[in-house]
């Protein structure tokens, strides 16, 4: 099994029914369909599958019902993060991790911890997981950015922290840090739009959001690329970069979740915080699936 989570991850969303629950059928669908594709991972309750809005017994049956699904056919990454640090670390010591190839794990939001306290933090996970660790830096989300050098710290001392999913928009920050990294520790794209020049640079890959809706595509474009073949990886690049920024454009997972609904493959459901797309960008991306598809 490959656990050094290169290539393709795919961040997976959650389905839901009308009335909110969970479309495990559905579910099971869309997991198909990324192992047909060949992806490299699956990424369970990340930020995509909307598990701010799921409770425990949500979120075991979503690690479950993919695992029993999976079937050992693809590594499964789970994600376990906070801002309350011995939450996170009393989570790990009660999760069984049998079937479960790694963590990934974003820094602490809200808190706005400084830059001791985002290292202290990952020292407490590291010191208790028994699988990787895969750190997560997505100052949009957290408020906060952990710098090139709190990562390379964390890196050298901690041999089971064995990756960070880069997604600060900061290609000196992410250059910094391949450049001076450990043997062990390798970056990993947070961006979809920023995986081709990542991975020039240097990343193994991307925790994807369009792979949802696209995992053959993206996989392709990646493969391309950890094969250093930039020349073809790029027009599948630009065929999807338009579509990569429009499902961004009012929050993630609104934006994959209309791009699944058009191509046929999930219903359109959020839970509240979250809402649908505009119909204006709804109308924008099925224009670009159309594009994209229909493109040689």
């Amino acid at each position: 099994m490959n656990v050094n989570f290169s290539g393709t991850g795919v961040a997976l969303i959650t389905p839901f029914r009308k009335q909110g629950t969970i479309d495990f059928s559905t579910l099971e669908a869309v997991v198909e369909s990324f192992v047909e594709a060949k992806v490299d991972y699956i990424v369970v309750l990340g930020t995509t599958s909307e598990a701010a809005t799921m409770n425990s017994k949500e979120k075991a049956a979503i690690i479950d019902n993919v695992l029993e699904i999976v079937d050992n056919r693809l590594p499964i990454v789970l994600g376990m993060g906070g801002n309350n640090t011995l939450e996170v670390v009393d989570k790990i010591k009660q999760t069984d991790f049998t079937g479960i190839s790694g963590i990934l794990s974003v820094s602490p939001y809200y808190n706005k911890p400084q830059q001791r306290g985002i290292y202290l933090h990952y020292k407490n996970i590291a010191e208790v997981s028994p699988v990787p660790v895969i750190m997560y830096n997505v100052p949009g989300r957290t408020a906060s950015n952990m710098t090139a050098e709190t990562t390379l710290q964390i890196a050298e001392e901690f041999s089971n922290i064995v990756a960070i999913k880069e997604a600060s928009g900061n290609m000196s920050q992410v250059m910094q840090i391949i450049r001076n990294k450990p043997e062990h520790f390798s970056v990993i794209s947070g961006d979809d739009a920023l995986t081709l020049p990542m991975m020039a640079a240097g990343a193994i890959g991307v925790i994807s959001v369009i792979a949802n809706a696209f995992p053959k595509q993206m996989t392709e474009m990646v493969n391309y690329c950890l094969k250093h073949d930039f020349e073809s990886a790029l027009p599948l690049h630009y065929k999807l970069l338009p579509l990569m920024n429009a499902i961004f454009e009012e929050g993630n997972p609104a934006g994959v979740k209309a791009a699944m609904e058009a191509k046929g493959l999930i219903s359109n459901h959020l839970r509240l915080p979250l809402v649908k797309v505009s119909k204006p960008l709804y109308t924008k991306i099925s224009g670009l699936i159309d594009e994209l598809e229909n493109s040689k």
